[in-house]
């Protein structure tokens, strides 16, 4: 499954969120290195203090503990997503359904 991870912190928490971040490896999604995460992408509003990441994960409970480690500073909201071969079976089964 794929999961959209948008997150924004408050200006308290911007130089020791961006010191925990800095000191994760490159690829590493998580502080403990959670291998069941796959990091497909992540981008940083700096100005905003915000940002998303893709992660494909088969887990539940992986991405929970994500969201928990980080979630103390700052607001995490966690969303299922498709790409767009996902997107387009289910317009396409959806169009199906309505020409019957």
């Amino acid at each position: 499954m794929l999961f959209m991870s948008k997150w924004e912190t408050s200006p308290e928490y911007r130089s020791s969120n961006f010191q925990a971040f800095s000191r994760l490896p490159d690829g590493d999604p998580v502080a403990d290195g959670d291998d069941s995460l796959q990091l497909l992408g992540r981008w940083h509003d700096l100005a905003g203090m915000s940002g998303v990441a893709i992660f494909a994960c088969d887990d539940p409970e992986a991405i929970a503990r994500w969201e928990i480690a980080w979630s103390a500073t700052m607001d995490v909201e966690i969303t299922p997503v498709v790409d767009d071969a996902g997107a387009k079976a289910i317009g396409a089964a959806l169009q199906e359904g309505a020409g019957q």
